[in-house]
């Protein structure tokens, strides 16, 4: 089936430099291996196509349920030198959260 992250996780976002950081929750429980399933560098760097022009790495947080993400080379230099209107990567968790999994498992 297929479902919009949305569904499954909260997202929040910002920027450390020209790297976005976008950390990505689970909204229960039982929905974080499902995380880890599903919401991988690959698939991440594959739907940032176009704005993250470097590599993604994940972290795992298990003891709280949330994944967090690294986009390098994502934000045009960063806050003080990039002309991108979102300098500071703080839509990225939006556009995180409109991804489409495709699970096989029932929720």
């Amino acid at each position: 089936m297929k479902i919009q992250l949305f569904h499954l996780a909260h997202a929040r976002s910002g920027d450390k430099g020209d790297t976005g950081n976008v950390g990505v929750v689970a909204r229960k429980p039982e929905y974080y291996p499902l995380l880890v399933k599903y919401l991988t560098e690959e698939r991440v760097k594959k739907h940032f196509e176009g704005i993250c022009l470097g590599k993604v790495e994940r972290f795992e947080l298990p003891n709280i349920e949330a994944l967090n993400f690294l986009l390098h080379n994502s934000l045009g230099g960063g806050g003080t030198t990039s002309l991108k209107n979102d300098a500071q990567g703080k839509t990225l968790s939006s556009v995180m959260l409109r991804m489409e999994l495709e699970i096989k498992e029932t929720i």
